[in-house]
């Protein structure tokens, strides 16, 4: 025995200094010692790496916090020059000439002799404002709907048959028949962009939730009694979650290029959003002197569209979980 504790010593320590007896502790056993993973800081890594997606990301902020900020610390008055004709349809050096030098005349005027800068971020606040609105209902009801549509066969039958009907109507005369029947106002507009828009979502979302349905950690929560609606939010949506990041990226800017669109076919509602200002200032495309007030809210309109598109790409790249590797 003396022999075989020799060789579990080192030259000048004994047993007691080699080893020390641990407490078991139940907790501390589960523990496993592995750096912290954060999936969302993973995905904003991924996200950053790429400079674009900074610099969009940043044109996009800028518009965003400039078209809310603006309006609330100036005062736009639509009618304000209405009566001095002098005003009306002024080049950006005219307006300038005679108004004296500021941001607000840095677009020329209007045919009311308003100031088209002022216009322009007062109606990209309003569309914004109904693309994100548009957005957090029709995708929140639409992805949970959809989810629930695609685990339930009951559930499946009744909304096929609704999904059936309505997506043979024309997405965009059943939009402009809603708007023509409301008021064309703000919240009519939300109302016919959200009655039906939710349905589309939900047919995407449940065919993704049938593709994932049926593997093995979910039938193992279905024979241990977990119910329909917790294995669609716990097990099925978070897998989705580039899926749905990627839909939103097309969702919002779809719904501003809906309001430019009607408003420019004369169906939008009574506003001065985006839509409306590009509407009226058709006439100003191709008269010398003019132009601005029709580009003007044009560019801005793609500017925002296209910086949410590319943003939410990209996004939708970066939380897939195959590219955190």
């Amino acid at each position: 025995m003396e022999n075989n504790n020799e060789l579990f010593t080192v030259e000048g320590m004994t047993d007691e200094e080699l080893f020390a007896r641990v407490d078991h502790n139940s907790l501390d056993s589960e523990k496993i010692t592995a750096p912290r993973y954060s999936y969302w800081r993973s995905v904003f890594r991924v996200f950053f790496k790429k400079r674009i997606n900074i610099v969009i990301l940043s044109v996009l902020a800028f518009v965003i916090l400039f078209a809310y900020i603006y309006p609330v610390v100036t005062t736009y008055d639509r009618f304000s020059n209405l009566m001095d004709g002098s005003t009306k349809h002024l080049s950006p050096k005219a307006a300038i000439e005679k108004f004296g030098f500021s941001i607000k005349w840095i677009l020329g005027t209007g045919a009311s002799g308003q100031s088209t800068f002022d216009a322009i971020w007062n109606g990209s606040r309003i569309s914004i404002s109904l693309a994100f609105i548009c957005a957090a209902i029709n995708m929140t009801v639409g992805v949970l709907i959809g989810a629930i549509w695609g685990f339930s066969k009951k559930i499946d039958m009744f909304m096929m048959e609704v999904y059936n009907i309505v997506g043979n109507v024309p997405n965009i005369l059943l939009i402009s028949v809603l708007v023509l029947i409301l008021s064309p106002s703000f919240w009519s507009m939300v109302f016919a962009l959200t009655i039906t828009g939710w349905l589309f979502i939900a047919y995407f979302i449940r065919t993704q939730v049938i593709i994932i349905r049926d593997r093995e950690y979910n039938l193992a929560s279905r024979c241990l009694g977990t119910p329909i609606t917790r294995i669609a939010t716990k097990n099925i949506l978070p897998f989705m979650t580039s899926v749905i990041v990627t839909l939103l990226a097309v969702e919002i800017p779809s719904y501003i290029s809906y309001e430019v669109f009607l408003a420019y076919i004369g169906m939008g509602m009574s506003d001065m959003s985006l839509g409306r200002l590009i509407y009226e200032a058709e006439s100003a495309m191709v008269t010398p002197g003019w132009q601005f007030e029709f580009w003007s809210p044009v560019v801005i309109a793609s500017i925002i569209t296209v910086s949410l598109y590319v943003t939410g790409q990209n996004l939708g790249d970066a939380s897939d979980p195959r590219t955190h590797m």
